[in-house]
């Protein structure tokens, strides 16, 4: 039975595929026929043999149980690998493993996996951001208020919130971009990474190898890939995952009952409470604020796998195997369920016009103040007695057009007739709607999928 909500509740099939046993099993037998035909082609292994060892390379020939059993015998997976294709693949199984050292094996395995996954991530990423620029411009003019400590600020668009979400998901695209050089990286180095094994060839059959599963050869390792390329990895799923919970968090604000101003999808059929029949839990946007703490909690564990002893030890392993296919898998959930929310998501503008005006006018005196310093006020007085008109407004629960319009030191700079004018919420939106178009117009190559 599973025990890990992985195995049953988060991550699509598409990305748990990626990291099941028979996938990871088979990455691993791919890298063993590349080493083979690498091998082959400098002269350190007949031709006949690695073609045959390359075609034996199948999990359908090689199989799981047979490699189970000998990795209980042997205590160690990649010899139970190699020993299970040396056995499918007759006399040529002598060359089986020739020169390699586990972890070029397990961690360029690793770095398939990872280049697979994060295509999967790239597009989630790009369709989130469509929907984003999508929906910024349907709301460029829906009018709500921006809020400040949680209290109310200024009015604000709800298609500029959108745009901002927006820019943030093209930043880690574009960090993604630049990270992807250094994590599609693969090595075939052998014992402590002088290739000793292979002797004048060891350059050369890394590049094979590495040319035949498409990844970049590193440049310089001991027995393993340096991990900070892993804890850069793990620290991007950081960073997008707490831009997705910024996100989520929002919603989940908005969404409650006294604000009532948008609300994740809710089904026909979807239960709420147990007990209350009539609740509707913003269920989805906790879960990615939940799952995000554990996305930021596995940054440490990454940065701790960087401190290796010599040339390698094993602390680093057994974290590993559960840190890279949680952190894809609990990432490729969040951005799941951030474009299902985002693309459905449901927005109220009736609601946010009575959130606009349930402070009746309060949210406007910036702009009083700003024309009285434009008619000749001192800007700091101009501040301070708007300030004090506020105070008046809150404390005899009065719509602050009634303190202004009897307050001397204002009429003597504005007219009465013109203070409704300068109240109005519509009037003081600055360059909301044009930020919308400038990212609209600066992020539309972003949606584009790259060749």
């Amino acid at each position: 039975m599973p025990v890990h909500p992985i195995e049953w509740r988060y991550g699509s099939h598409e990305m748990r595929s990626i990291f099941d046993v028979e996938s990871s099993l088979q990455r691993m037998l791919d890298v063993e026929a590349a080493l083979a035909k690498a091998l082959a082609n400098v002269g350190l292994v007949p031709k006949k043999d690695a073609k045959k060892i390359a075609s034996c390379a199948s999990i359908k020939k090689v199989r799981i149980e047979r490699i189970r059993k000998l990795e209980q015998e042997f205590q160690h997976e990649t010899m139970a690998v190699a020993m299970a294709l040396a056995e499918v693949s007759g006399k040529s199984g002598r060359y089986v493993h020739l020169g390699a050292t586990s972890n070029d094996i397990l961690d360029t395995a690793m770095a398939l996996q990872i280049r697979d996954g994060l295509n999967i991530i790239e597009r989630q990423l790009r369709n989130l951001l469509v929907i984003l620029l999508h929906r910024a411009l349907e709301h460029r003019n829906t009018i709500m208020v921006g809020r400040t400590h949680g209290q109310h600020a200024l009015p604000t668009t709800l298609g500029l919130k959108l745009a901002i979400w927006a820019s943030e998901i093209s930043r880690h695209l574009e960090r993604l971009g630049q990270l992807k050089p250094r994590v599609f990286v693969g090595k075939m180095s052998g014992a402590v990474g002088t290739g000793a094994a292979w002797g004048e060839h060891a350059e050369k059959v890394q590049r094979l190898v590495m040319q035949e599963l498409r990844l970049t050869p590193a440049t310089a390792t001991n027995q393993i890939l340096q991990r900070d390329r892993l804890a850069e990895l793990i620290l991007f799923f950081g960073l997008l995952a707490s831009t997705l919970d910024k996100m989520a968090r929002e919603i989940r604000n908005l969404q409650r009952t006294e604000i009532g101003e948008v609300a994740e999808p809710f089904a026909v059929q979807q239960v709420g409470s147990s007990t209350m029949p009539h609740k509707r839990n913003p269920i989805r946007c906790e879960k990615i604020c939940g799952l995000a703490r554990i996305l930021r909690g596995h940054v440490q564990a990454a940065m701790e796998n960087i401190v290796l002893e010599h040339e390698r030890d094993l602390t680093n392993s057994s974290c590993e195997r559960v840190l890279l296919p949680e952190s894809f898998l609990l990432m490729d959930e969040m951005l799941n369920t951030a474009i299902f929310v985002l693309s459905k998501l449901n927005v109220f503008p009736e609601q946010m016009k009575k959130n606009l005006e349930l402070t009746k006018g309060l949210n406007m005196a910036e702009a009083v103040m700003i024309e009285l310093t434009q008619r000749g006020m001192n800007r700091q007085e101009a501040h301070s007695l708007l300030r004090r008109c506020s105070a008046r407004a809150i404390a005899n629960d009065q719509p602050l057009i009634e303190i202004l319009s009897r307050e001397p030191a204002i009429t003597k700079f504005i007219p009465k007739e013109e203070l409704g004018e300068l109240l109005d919420y519509r009037r003081y939106l600055g360059r909301a709607t044009a930020i919308v178009d400038k990212v609209v117009k600066e992020l539309e190559p972003y949606t584009k999928a790259q060749s």
